[in-house]
């Protein structure tokens, strides 16, 4: 298992060049966003979340902090929202534009100070599809799950299938998903349409965003809600 894979991380993402590719005024990027919320907000309702100002959600891996700033548009408080980001100009990026009362740690999630039992929800977007080291995948599903309280969740969002053009990442698969949270009881969506086919299509008209994700084998994420007992 290397110790190393932070390190890692943070090469492999100063290698990447996106462009504009995730911003909001693409049509494909707005496209998926809002389904997500959608989804995200069909397991809310699943699993009787609905007193948000009250809940305590933790974002490992909270980037620019986009997601931190769709929760609170849904209703959480900022002083019961925390988000870890590894990379230093993400999280200066997300220190910025969030409030002063949300909690922001730098570094290594597996050295940030949070406390066993402490969280209602624990957030990853993206996050384990970006780290190629399976032992230390484990150690931060190990860690995410000891910060979730009994009756909790963690609330995952990535995708399942390799990116062939990018070796710096690769899919989870449900199996593997399940291998991380084995206690957990995972109830899940599958999202997003390919974003190849999003990219080619969205710009055409936005409701072929839709029409296309009708097909699930195009369908390239998962959402999943894993309850903690």
């Amino acid at each position: 298992m290397s110790s190393h894979e932070p390190d890692q991380v943070a090469e492999r993402y100063a290698r990447r060049q996106v462009g504009d590719r995730y911003s909001m005024m693409r049509p494909e990027v707005w496209q998926t966003v809002h389904e997500r919320q959608r989804a995200m907000l069909r397991l809310f309702a699943r699993h009787g979340v609905r007193e948000l100002p009250a809940l305590r959600l933790l974002e490992v891996g909270c980037g620019h902090g986009g997601n931190l700033l769709e929760l609170l548009r849904l209703g959480f408080a900022p002083d019961h929202l925390t988000g870890i980001e590894l990379l230093p100009e993400r999280a200066a990026q997300a220190r910025r534009c969030l409030p002063a009362a949300l909690a922001l740690h730098a570094g290594d999630a597996l050295q940030a100070p949070i406390a066993e039992a402490s969280q209602d929800i624990v957030f990853a977007a993206t996050v384990f599809s970006s780290l190629l080291d399976d032992g230390f995948q484990q150690r931060l599903a190990d860690a995410m799950w000891r910060w979730v309280k009994p009756g909790g969740a963690v609330l995952w969002y990535d995708f399942t299938v390799d990116n062939p053009r990018n070796p710096d990442v690769r899919g989870v698969p449900l199996s593997r998903l399940e291998a991380l949270f084995p206690h957990g009881r995972v109830d899940r969506l599958r999202v997003t349409l390919a974003p190849p086919v999003a990219r080619a299509v969205a710009p055409l008209h936005p409701a072929l965003y839709t029409l296309f994700n009708t097909l699930p084998a195009l369908r390239t994420h998962v959402l999943a809600w894993i309850a903690k007992p």
